[in-house]
């Protein structure tokens, strides 16, 4: 965390916000301006990991926290303001779509072993034997078809 910090107090493009409740600490985002992506350079201001503590969700917390995001949209002049919601809370994705924050990506993330692990699964034969495979396979529906058919008919 301190590594974060430091680097947010050395940048211009990073914010970090608290918010608190009753003077206690309630909630804190990391607002960035960057790009999209790194394809789509289109400007804007990306809230990091908005969280609010258990106890003062409910209470406008989180909205305070995306206000600031859209305040230093509006400030720097930027259009758009995007977030990210682990997928399976229903809670901040339902409060999300509530602010008009839609869908984009998708961003889809596994260990570099199980995606190894997965792409050799998924890796071809060599070029010699898949004529044959594909050969055999389409003999095989088609026989599967033609018994279909006869018990039918």
């Amino acid at each position: 965390m301190e590594a974060v910090i430091l680097e947010v107090l050395a940048s211009d493009a990073q914010r970090i916000v608290v918010a608190e409740y009753d003077g206690k600490f309630a909630g804190a985002v990391h607002l960035e301006h960057t790009t999209m992506s790194a394809l789509n350079r289109e400007p804007v201001v990306r809230a990091l990991s908005p969280h609010v503590l258990a106890p003062y969700r409910r209470h406008g917390v989180g909205t305070a926290l995306m206000e600031a995001a859209v305040s230093w949209a509006e400030e720097l002049g930027i259009g758009h303001v995007a977030t990210a919601a682990v997928a399976g809370s229903r809670d901040a994705n339902r409060f999300m779509a509530r602010i008009a924050l839609g869908p984009y990506a998708v961003l889809r993330v596994a260990t570099t072993h199980a995606v190894r692990s997965r792409l050799s699964v998924h890796r071809r034969p060599a070029t010699a034997t898949n004529g044959r495979q594909l050969t055999q396979v389409l003999a095989a529906r088609r026989s599967l078809r033609r018994s279909r058919a006869g018990a039918e008919g």
